[in-house]
Formats: structure tokens, sequence, C-alpha cells
């Protein structure tokens, strides 16, 4: 019997190696379909998310919009369903906390407001609760106004608008140890504040927004892809304000060197809790000089 025992112990452990060894072939090729079906859904979003960037019809786009997102997000519940995941979208989150508890990440609190600004819109368009205030189209960029709320910053209240860019383009840069979404997208923004008649009471600027997300699936794998998120936080305005022109410039780069520079033109009148109440001053107002013409168009009619 002694003499069999070695090559019972080497059949056993050659069938153990082969068992591990199928098990994580069998991990490895699961794994392999998982993101294979992953790509595949995004593929598919991206080609279906041409038009919705790019349609002309703002009452169209609107009445689209949930469907499209309530589509997409079905084929996310199914892929989880079939491959697992984590249904939660935390995974981000579970391990800044893990290199937080470590100590090896001192900007822990940094990345998890990044995670959580995030997923608010990730939810939003998830629950199928996106309508945006306002949105336009140019050169196959869309640019929503998801919202304009008005929040206490630094104990100050200020006018937020919050900002989803569709269709920045974008490279995946891989030099083989390090994969790098490299996204283009920059802004440029003015603010032309007037009073009923027309007259220039005041001018605001800017240039990329606050929190400026270029690439969420860094934070939430699912996010929809080709999306740029961000927002401004404006000053109250002066009483005597009725009107605001809002332009906001967008110029985006392609990996083969094209560009696309994309205008958009909100013109709206103000509402009330935009506004300072009468005789609160302007923080940070500055003064230029201007012509009387460019200043008050009624005067220059009048000269005509």
């Amino acid at each position: 019997m002694k003499r069999y025992f070695g090559v019972i112990v080497l059949f056993v452990g050659v069938l153990v190696a082969s068992v591990m060894f199928y098990r994580k072939l069998s991990a490895q090729t699961r794994e392999a379909e998982r993101k294979a079906d992953l790509a595949r859904i995004q593929k598919d979003y991206l080609e279906r998310a041409g038009w919705m960037r790019s349609n002309p019809d703002d009452k169209g786009y609107r009445e689209e919009v949930a469907p499209f997102f309530k589509a997409y997000f079905e084929q996310i519940a199914t892929h989880q369903n079939r491959y697992g995941g984590n249904k939660e979208f935390d995974t981000y989150l579970q391990e800044v906390e893990r290199q937080a508890e470590s100590g090896k990440d001192d900007q822990a609190d940094n990345r998890k407001a990044y995670y959580q600004y995030t997923r608010k819109v990730f939810d939003t368009l998830r629950s199928g609760r996106y309508h945006p205030e306002w949105t336009a189209t140019d050169k196959g960029m869309r640019l929503d106004v998801v919202s304009s709320d008005v929040v206490m910053v630094l104990g100050k209240p200020q006018v937020r608008l919050q900002l989803a860019l569709w269709g920045a383009q974008r490279e995946l840069k891989d030099d083989g140890k390090l994969k790098k979404m490299v996204t283009s997208a920059g802004f440029d923004t003015a603010w032309r504040l007037t009073d009923a008649r027309g007259k220039l009471l005041g001018e605001m600027k800017g240039t990329d927004p606050s929190m400026k997300i270029d690439f969420p699936e860094r934070f939430i794998a699912e996010f929809p892809p080709q999306m740029v998120l961000g927002h401004y936080d404006m000053d109250l305005v002066p009483a005597e304000v009725s009107k605001m022109d809002i332009t906001i410039k967008v110029t985006s780069r392609a990996a083969s060197g094209g560009v696309a520079s994309s205008t958009y033109l909100w013109k709206l009148d103000v509402p009330g809790e935009w506004r300072l109440g009468a005789g609160e001053k302007w923080e940070g107002a500055t003064e230029e000089e201007r012509s009387e013409e460019e200043i008050d168009p009624a005067k220059a009619s009048a000269k005509e």
C-alpha cells in the first residue's frame, strides 16, 4: 500500500490544482464577460445618445430624456442580475473609507465629496426625476441647467446653477500601467444683468464651473458615459435687476485635432428669490467705464 501512497498523493494534488485552475479560469472568463457586457451597454447608450445631444426640439428632448435613461438603467439592472455587482453603486466610496481607516488617504473627505456630488446626479437620472430647468444644443453637445436652487455657501445665500454637459470629446490613454480618461471641455461664461427697459446694470464672468467632474464613471462605473458635471454659485443680484442673459461657451478638442466651439444663451426673467432685498448692497461689484449706448440701448436708438 505504501508504494501506492505517493501516487495517490500526487493524483490528489493534480486534481486539486486542476479544480483550482478551472475555478480561476472560470472566474476570469466570467469577469471578462461582465466587462464586455457593460461595454456593450455603454456602446449602445452612446449610439442612441447622439440624437439626445443634438435634438433641436426642446419639447421633444424633454419628452424623450426620461425614457432614454429608463432604458439604459433597465439594461444595467439586467446586467447586474446576470453577473452580480454592487447594486448600491458605492464601490468607490467603500474603497475610500478603507483607505481612510488605514491612514493611507489624507484626501478622503475630498474624494467622498466628489463621489456624493456624482451620486446625487446619478440617483436623479436613475429615478426618472431628471427634468432640466433649461437646455440647449450646439455643435453636437447639449448643455442642461439641471437646477437653479438658492443654497447657503459659507453662510451666504447664492444661486447654484447645476450643469450637465453631454458629448464633450474625450480619450482613454493607456501607457500599459495606468489607464486615464482625458476629457476636453473648457468653459467661458458671462452674465449680463439689465432692468426691465434693457439698461445694463452689471456683468459677471466665470471660467470652469466648481466641482467640475469630467469623468463621472471614475466614481460610479455605471454612470451614463460622456457627461461633464459642475455648478456655478452666483451671488444674489440687485433688486432692480429684471432680466439676465447667461452665455456659456464650451470648447472641446477631439483627439484628431478638431475643435468644437459651442455657445449657449439662456435669456430669463430673474426670479424674485435670486434678488437682494431693497437697499441691500451687491457685494464684490466693481466699476468699469462704458459708453452710454452700451449701458442704455434706448439712448442709442434716440440718437439714430
